[in-house]
């Protein structure tokens, strides 16, 4: 009986100990799911925003991975990122300097023979996000891009030896944006003459909104921008870039 009752404590012991453990991993699971959480195969953070921002960039399968680059309205990668080879616009008689588009424009100047459709934010099919990814999945709006910006702390730091950005929400979960740079086709800009490729990764980090831009007639879109040395207060570099650039972008969900 002696043998019997240790065992039988023993075993009792056991079957707590394995209830303590199971109610641990249900709480934290719980906690999890509350903060972390996947749609469509990709996962998401809730940063106490407007809406949930994705672990990584579309393309990639790790935060610190840069994923694939887009020209804006575009949905697949390519060779070259300027206006030359952009789906909704190009070059007049072979010009590097003036372009005509095609699709979200606002100015009979800048659209080709005139066109004009007032449209400022990417369709669904346009939506590198949405089309990749599916489901609920698209790019930020300027304004979903502004409120990360503006609500959430930015550390620079390095993740597996990757430069980018800590983002850390109000309700302290984070993501990390890594500094991906931006494909461009070889050129001369009002930033000093710029190669052809990838540019500037490591230091810099662009990503697209969803938002077409008025200004230069439209032939841009707004993005959020960071950089190792900071342009501007807390290392941003707020503005638009030419809608035939090559950029990462980071999901967001409901």
């Amino acid at each position: 009986r002696h043998v019997l009752g240790y065992w039988g404590m023993k075993k009792l012991f056991s079957i707590g100990v394995l209830a303590v453990i199971g109610l641990f991993v249900f709480t934290a699971c719980e906690k999890m799911g509350e903060d972390v959480g996947r749609h469509k195969g990709h996962k998401y953070v809730d940063l106490g925003l407007s809406v949930k921002w994705a672990t990584c960039n579309v393309g990639a399968n790790r935060p610190w991975e840069y994923g694939d680059y887009f020209a804006w309205g575009e949905v697949e990668t390519k060779e070259d990122y300027y206006w030359h080879t952009y789906k909704y616009g190009g070059m007049r008689d072979g010009s590097r300097e003036v372009v005509f588009l095609t699709k979200y424009c606002s100015d009979s100047v800048r659209g080709k023979d005139g066109f004009v459709d007032n449209k400022v934010v990417l369709e669904l099919e346009d939506d590198a996000a949405s089309v990749n990814w599916g489901g609920n999945w698209r790019m930020p709006t300027k304004e979903e891009q502004d409120e990360l910006r503006d609500s959430c702390e930015w550390v620079w730091t390095t993740q597996k030896g990757v430069s980018g950005c800590q983002v850390i929400g109000p309700n302290g979960n984070s993501i990390f944006l890594p500094a991906a740079g931006f494909m461009s086709y070889g050129r001369l800009t009002c930033y000093g003459d710029v190669p052809d490729g990838l540019v500037s990764d490591g230091s810099l980090g662009y990503y697209w909104t969803s938002s077409c831009s008025c200004i230069f007639m439209g032939d841009e879109a707004c993005i959020l921008s960071f950089y190792i040395d900071g342009y501007y207060p807390e290392g941003f570099i707020l503005g638009n870039l030419d809608r035939s650039a090559g950029l990462v972008v980071r999901a967001v969900c409901p």
